[in-house]
């Protein structure tokens, strides 16, 4: 690490409208649907947090309000719970103002990844940060973010999560194909939007995590304009690859894609079972379910 940047800074892009879960997302934010006990965004914030994160700048809309709300203090919440000698909720509530330093970045209209890490650029300057999509949970014993930060460390270099996907689902991922690996972190050599499982040997997608060097917004400028005038990440990143070396790591983790319903209800199911005071009758409920 000599010489080279700490990476302190995270930008988490929260503004989509998360209408897959409509009508619960008309007047909520999908970011603040609860995994048990706690919203989805804020599983992301500890998650940086651990990984040595200072400062997160969350890229929100005009309709998110409640995810600054709920990462401000409550003057009259806190207020209660110490009349009502709850001391381990107070704690808790407490907790979640202090976890980070945290900005806000309205995006007038959600225009996908690249508008939202753009906004961010004055935020980042010249450092190397890291991207955490709400759609993406995970559970670990090393945290998710952290095992790409050591890896940036490692290589000095833009870094990208992948997860292996089976030969029916090739064709709704941009897939990365890699001809090198060292220690599992693996050489990019080749991306593909959405390809046929014949058209590409590779069964590894990008999955919304990224470790990212400040050039990649040189590159986001220059991408191409698609037909709906959205400018893809995979673009700047094929650009950003004809001049420099990007690295994807093989992840240990568990992982659950929150923007599905049925991925979300296992989220939650496997969330509460490791909760002592969930978990035992939740597993009776479950066999009273499974047993018809």
């Amino acid at each position: 690490m000599k010489n080279m940047k700490k990476i302190t800074k995270c930008i988490i892009p929260a503004a989509w409208f998360g209408t897959r879960f409509l009508p619960a997302t008309k007047a909520q934010p999908k970011e603040m649907l609860p995994i048990v006990d706690k919203p989805v965004i804020q599983y992301l914030v500890e998650e940086a947090v651990a990984s040595g994160i200072e400062d997160i700048i969350i890229i929100t809309g005009r309709w998110k309000r409640s995810i600054e709300d709920h990462f401000d203090t409550s003057f009259e919440l806190e207020y209660t719970l110490v009349e009502k000698w709850k001391i381990k909720e107070l704690k808790e509530v407490e907790q979640i103002s202090m976890m980070a330093n945290i900005a806000y970045v309205r995006q007038p209209v959600p225009r996908w990844d690249w508008d939202a890490i753009l906004r961010a650029r004055h935020f980042i300057w010249n450092e190397p940060f890291l991207v955490l999509f709400w759609d993406d949970l995970i559970k670990w014993e090393a945290p998710g973010a952290k095992q790409l930060i050591d890896a940036y460390y490692r290589k000095n270099a833009p870094i990208i999560a992948l997860e292996k996907v089976g030969n029916e689902e090739v064709s709704s991922y941009w897939i990365v194909e890699s001809s090198y690996n060292e220690d599992n972190i693996h050489v990019v050599s080749n991306f593909k939007e959405k390809p046929k499982p014949s058209e590409t040997k590779s069964r590894l997608w990008v999955i919304w995590k990224y470790v990212l060097t400040p050039d990649i917004f040189d590159y986001l400028l220059k991408a191409p304009v698609w037909k709906d005038g959205e400018i893809r990440l995979a673009d700047a990143f094929s650009l950003m690859l004809k001049e420099k070396d990007i690295y994807w790591l093989e992840m240990q983790w568990k992982r659950y894609d929150t923007w599905d319903k049925f991925w979300f209800l296992k989220a939650t199911i496997d969330f509460a079972l490791d909760k002592e005071d969930l978990w035992p009758k939740l597993m009776e409920f479950l066999k009273t379910k499974t047993s018809k």
